[in-house]
């Protein structure tokens, strides 16, 4: 009866933490099969210093990913960050550091569009056959699967 109940425990925790699309959060996995694109998108976590001294405690509102494409067996690490910029280093130290203002944020999402044309099999385009994207950050990732 307890080996029954153990491997019961085992298939439900390993089902958990695979998902076919949708929300994802840290450690988890979603999967998408000869998808035509793959959208990966923040789930609008807000920047929070809540951390020691007032350092940030989930990674500045930022995702981060890994995405292994079965047509080729690669691993690519995806990160996004929709709360990065330089703006408050060089407004806070008033342009000490000598570096210049950038306006732009970092991306909240990325689309992968699916490439069958591209011969080597190499890109990250080709996401062609089953792709697994897994949340190995601390914040929720949003994927959809078209």
């Amino acid at each position: 009866m307890k080996k029954i109940f153990v491997l019961t425990v085992a298939f439900i925790a390993g089902f958990a933490l695979v998902a076919n699309a949708g929300q994802i959060t840290s450690g988890q996995t979603a999967k998408c099969d000869n998808a035509k694109s793959i959208t990966l998108e923040t789930a609008g976590t807000p920047n929070s210093a809540g951390g020691k001294d007032g350092y940030t405690d989930n990674d500045r509102g930022g995702a981060n990913l890994s995405v292994w494409k079965s047509s080729n067996f690669t691993t690519v690490p995806i990160t996004l960050g929709p709360n990065d910029s330089n703006q408050t280093v060089v407004g806070a130290d008033h342009g000490l550091t000598g570096l210049p203002e950038r306006g732009t944020m970092g991306a909240g999402s990325v689309t992968l569009v699916s490439q069958p044309e591209f011969s080597r099999g190499d890109s990250i385009g080709d996401i062609s056959g089953l792709v697994k994207i897994t949340n190995t950050g601390v914040n929720p990732v949003t994927v959809t699967c078209n």
